[in-house]
């Protein structure tokens, strides 16, 4: 079984959206778990404080790196084999083949951060890989963690109605996906592009290919030449 971890201020968010649909499934199949753990049960004092001002001043609060530790340490003991992220603006982007590596493995441990951000010194003590999923700024890194989970459960085996489907979608093959249609033929005057109805399945995946080409080219031509 995939294992997800996430460690959060707000173990509610989880799994949140993930519990329905497709992913929901898999979690009721047993095909992967998520089983987020509060950050604050390490929390000091009465009221289970975990962030402090920052060193040298500044605005906000960061959180820190002895309560961070022991979250980590209690929700993925030492020999655990699962990579620990961090999710991070400032982390290596997300893309596609990390994601096919990630749901390769036994699972991921995430570490979801809150407020200025956290204390520099959990991040070179635990290892964590820093990841991100934009070039923007969220509330907190939960929201980044369930798209990163999401990404990755759609690709584990049983997850997915068609395991095809995955292989065909953008970024695989380095490439933005082709556009789909269906039912009706004609709507508002624009019709289904005639190669996809006649029966062809030469042509018509060589369409696909080269809409796909096309799309790519158009709107993200750094991704030619790049492996997905």
């Amino acid at each position: 079984m995939w294992r997800a971890t996430p460690l959060t201020l707000f173990p509610a968010m989880f799994p949140g959206p993930l519990g329905l649909s497709l992913a929901g499934d898999g979690i009721a199949r047993g095909l992967w778990s998520c089983d987020p753990y509060d950050i604050r049960l390490h929390g000091l004092g009465r009221h289970r404080t975990v962030d402090d001002t920052p060193a040298g001043g500044g605005a906000g609060m960061v959180m820190r790196a002895d309560v961070l530790a022991a979250a980590l340490d209690a929700a993925a003991p030492a020999g655990d084999p699962r990579p620990r992220l961090l999710m991070s603006p400032r982390g290596r982007p997300l893309d596609q083949a990390r994601v096919r590596a990630l749901a390769s493995g036994p699972g991921v441990v995430v570490l979801c951060g809150r407020f200025e951000g956290v204390d520099e010194r959990v991040i070179a003590a635990r290892s964590l890989e820093e990841v991100s999923v934009g070039d923007f700024v969220l509330s907190g890194g939960e929201v980044a963690c369930l798209a990163l989970l999401d990404a990755c459960v759609r690709l584990l085996p049983g997850v997915m109605g068609k395991e095809l489907s995955g292989a065909e979608e953008s970024f695989e093959g380095g490439l933005l996906e082709y556009p789909h249609y269906t039912r009706p033929r004609d709507f508002e005057g624009r019709d289904i592009p005639p190669v996809l109805l006649g029966g062809d399945h030469g042509r018509i995946a060589a369409w696909r290919r080269a809409e796909a080409e096309r799309i790519t080219r158009e709107r993200r031509p750094d991704l030619l030449g790049r492996k997905g």
